[in-house]
Parts: C-alpha cells; structure tokens; sequence
C-alpha cells in the first residue's frame, strides 16, 4: 500500500492556494512530462484507464483524442474544468478546489499541452464561495509564476486561464449546457451531436472534463499508468472519492481504492449506521440512480460492478438510509428536486417531474389512490428520453427503482412489473 500516500487527498496535496507548496510536493512534475512529449497524454491516460468522474465514467482518453483530432475553424480550442455541482449528496469537487485548487488547475493544462488549446476555464457554480476564492487566487499565482511562461512558450501563443462562474442552476451541469452558458446564451441543452469535442465553445473543439478527472491527471502524468492501474482493487483501476451522507455515524468525504466494498465504506469508513439501526438501502452516485440494498452490500464500488447492479458509480455520492425512514419521503424529496431544477425547454420534463412530484407528495402524504398510483407508473413508462438531456431520466430512474424495490412503501404488491 506504499503507492497510496500518493493520493489526491493525501496531506502532502492538500495545500490550499499555495503554488510553492503545491510545487515543492511534487507539484509541476506532470505538466513538465506532458510538454516533454505531448503527443504520450492521450496514450498514458488509454492505458492507465481513467474513467470520468463526474457520473458516466467514460473513458477519458476518448474525450481528449476526439479534441485533439477535431479541426478548429479560427484557431481556438478550448478546456473546461466543470465545477458545477449540485446535485444532493455531492460534495467532493468543492473539496478539491478548496483545498487542492493546484493539482485541479495543473490537469486542466496538461489537458491544453494535449489538445494544443489556448483557453482553459474553471467553470465554478457561484454558490460555492470558498471553492471561487481559492481558484481566483490560484490562478493569479499561476499567471506569476515562470511556470506558466514556460507553458506559454511551448504551446507558442498566449494561454488564457480564467474562472467563469456557472449559471448556479443544476441543469447547467450538463456538458452542452455548459456550452451554452459560456457562449452568453442561457444554459439551455441540446442534443448531441455535435460533440463539445466537436463544435463547443466560440464553436470550437471543447474538451470538457470533472473536477475530480483533472484532478487525477498530474500524478498519472507523473507516476505512471501502472501505478495508477495498481492503485485499484481486483480490476478496478485507480482511486474515487466517495461522497458519503445519510443515515451513517461518520457522514463525509472519503478516498478509497477503486473496487471497495460498498459494506467497507458504510460500515469500516463510514461507522455504520445511527443508532445502531439496520441498513436499508443506499442511493448510489446521488438521488438519480437505482437503489442498492441490503443484499448489494458485498457490490465493488466501481464503475462496472455497480453497473452489473444495475445501478451506477455516477459521482460517488452515497446517500445510506436506514430502517424506519421512509423510501417514499425521500424519493419525494429528490423528484421535488428535479421539478424545481428543470429548465423548463422540453415540455414532457418540465410537466412530467412536476407531475411526478405532485403524485408522489400524495403517497407520502397517504392520500394517493389507486389512480393516482397508475398514473405515476404510466408516467415511468412514457416519460423516459422525452427529454434534451438526463434529468427527466434521472427522475424516472430513482422513482422506479423504489417501485421495484419498496413496493409496499407505496401501498403496491411485490412484483408490479415496473
């Protein structure tokens, strides 16, 4: 375990807005390798095997060689660190920028050595002030310091490093929304394609990656693909930071091996549960994601084996529930959250999670009848894909997993088909 007090959140890291200190912790290393020989990025990240951290855990290196390979129409190409969390249960970016602002910034510039760009934007949702305050100030210490010159002189042009906040609305998470906000327009999706990767900023190739993604990249630029590979557990790779909150004795953020057991992190890390209560399920990668239960505590936390559970990694964000609180209310509470945070362009999602949260207050609040209950099951078959991205599904997804998995908590027999 030698290799693991190398992690991002190994105290050595952890040295706020300080360059010097970042930089004396090894800091600087993988931005040096990457301007040593460029075009080894894309192939070191393939083989390392980093996923995306910000919920789909697609393959990085895909996204950087489509950007990489995209034909610019005036010259600029552009890197966006999205840092818009905010969806319940997620808190592990404002973390890092807090805290380790300089390892965030250092992956999204060895992503501009890869991609040849010369914009690169912290894309930072305004409610997280702490996180804002430490990036402005790690910014300009970049700008000072003769590293950056450096850089500017191997990509042979000015490089334009700059904090832009978001929209501070959850849609404008989404990658196409994030197109549309920094090109001035309201943060509106679209369908795809085109890729950002493609066509994204200014209309220009756009790679845009988690905080937690370029996080990871310095020290596999630095350490190696094989280090990074022998960091995870089994045949998971790497290690990801776990949201934890809910009904558990130790609620907060932990970095763990890839590949740990989901009983690990709620019982080893996390304490187990309040007051010696019994487990009864878990929302994996925030409220947009099928239910795990009792019977999912021996699942690998990554990003295939929670897949084979039909259910998804997503950001880590687990939200552990225990017996005697009602599925019901917090399916509520989350369905509520969609509603409100919908941006209203797709009518079947602005109506539909309006719909959706109206019928679900009426079973939590035990007046829902038998018509009632259809018609939410009705609206789990019809509403999913109505929409110009994931929300409505995600709505849909939480809501039937509860269905399928807590029948009773709704008043419905085993077994509803849903």
């Amino acid at each position: 375990m030698q290799k693991l007090n190398q992690l991002l959140l190994h105290p050595s890291r952890q040295v706020g807005a300080d360059l010097i200190a970042w930089l004396g912790a090894g800091g600087g290393e993988g931005l040096l390798v990457a301007m040593e020989n460029p075009q080894s990025i894309v192939p070191t990240l393939q083989e390392a095997r980093l996923g995306g951290m910000g919920g789909a855990g697609f393959p990085t290196w895909r996204k950087w060689e489509a950007a990489v390979n995209a034909q610019s129409k005036n010259g600029d190409r552009y890197v966006v660190c999205n840092a818009n969390e905010d969806e319940p249960g997620t808190f592990k970016d404002r973390y890092l920028l807090e805290h380790t602002p300089h390892q965030v910034i250092e992956g999204a510039l060895i992503a501009a050595v890869a991609t040849r760009a010369n914009h690169v934007i912290l894309y930072i949702n305004p409610h997280q002030t702490e996180s804002i305050a430490a990036v402005s100030e790690a910014i300009a210490q970049w700008h000072a310091h003769e590293l950056f010159e450096q850089l500017e002189t191997h990509l042979g042009r000015p490089l334009h490093l700059k904090l832009v906040p978001t929209s501070g609305r959850y849609i404008g998470g989404e990658e196409t929304a994030v197109v549309s906000w920094l090109n001035g327009g309201f943060p509106f999706p679209h369908r795809k394609p085109p890729y950002p990767a493609e066509s994204g900023v200014a209309d220009e190739p756009t790679l845009i990656n988690n905080t937690e993604t370029f996080a990871n990249v310095p020290h596999i630029l630095r350490n190696g693909a094989q280090w990074y590979q022998d960091l995870g557990i089994g045949e998971a790779v790497g290690t990801k930071l776990y949201s934890l909150s809910g009904d558990v004795l130790n609620p907060g953020l932990y970095e763990l091996p890839m590949g740990t057991s989901l009983q690990s992190l709620i019982f080893d890390y996390g304490g187990g549960l309040l007051e010696g209560r019994a487990f009864k399920a878990v929302f994996t990668g925030g409220p947009s994601n099928t239910l795990l239960t009792a019977a999912d505590l021996d699942v690998a936390l990554d990003f295939n084996s929670v897949r084979e559970r039909h259910s998804s990694l997503g950001t880590g964000a687990m939200i552990v529930i225990s017996e005697g609180t009602s599925v019901v209310r917090k399916v509520s509470e989350y369905v509520e959250f969609f509603a409100a945070n919908s941006c209203g362009q797709c009518p079947p999602c602005k109506s539909g999670t309006f719909q959706l949260a109206r019928l679900i207050d009426r079973v939590d609040t035990g007046i829902a009848t038998g018509d009632d209950l259809r018609a939410l099951e009705n609206l789990c078959q019809i509403l999913p894909g109505s929409g110009r991205c994931g929300l409505i599904d995600g709505a849909v997804t939480v809501l039937k997993s509860s269905l399928r998995t807590f029948p009773e908590e709704y008043g419905l027999p085993p077994q509803t088909g849903v």
